[in-house]
């Protein structure tokens, strides 16, 4: 059974940073394709960016290139996301996702029908 647990959400102000982890255990780390999802109140979830961890192959949402940056540790089963510069809109509930489907049906454009394991989420609050 796949497992997804991310943290290190918490409160900063704007401009600084925080660093968010996922712990995937279940499955092969080294080969997996993982995203990042974020939602705010009221609104739907969105993808943040994503991950296909044999290649190293990344894909970032438009709002957060240049800003947000995916890591991994192949020993620690764990992705990273470091997030700098951070806004108030980044205030969100992050989730961390890991894809067992097979490679013809996935979109690898961050979708959320990509995904079929999710974590339970770290709330991340920036204020102005």
């Amino acid at each position: 059974q796949v497992h997804v647990a991310e943290s290190g959400g918490g409160s900063v102000q704007a401009g600084g940073s925080l660093k968010l982890s996922c712990v995937v255990s279940g499955y092969t780390f080294s080969r997996v394709y993982m995203g990042w999802f974020r939602q705010a109140p009221g609104k739907e979830r969105e993808g943040v960016a994503s991950i296909y961890t044999a290649a190293g192959t990344t894909y970032y949402a438009e709002a957060v290139k240049g800003r947000f940056t995916m890591s991994q540790d192949n020993a620690k089963n764990t992705l990273y996301l470091q997030m700098n510069s951070l806004k108030p809109e980044d205030t969100a509930m992050y989730y961390c996702a890991a894809s067992t489907r097979s490679w013809g049906s996935l979109s690898w454009r961050l979708q959320r029908a990509d995904f079929n394991y999710w974590g339970q989420g770290t709330q991340v609050i920036v204020s102005s």
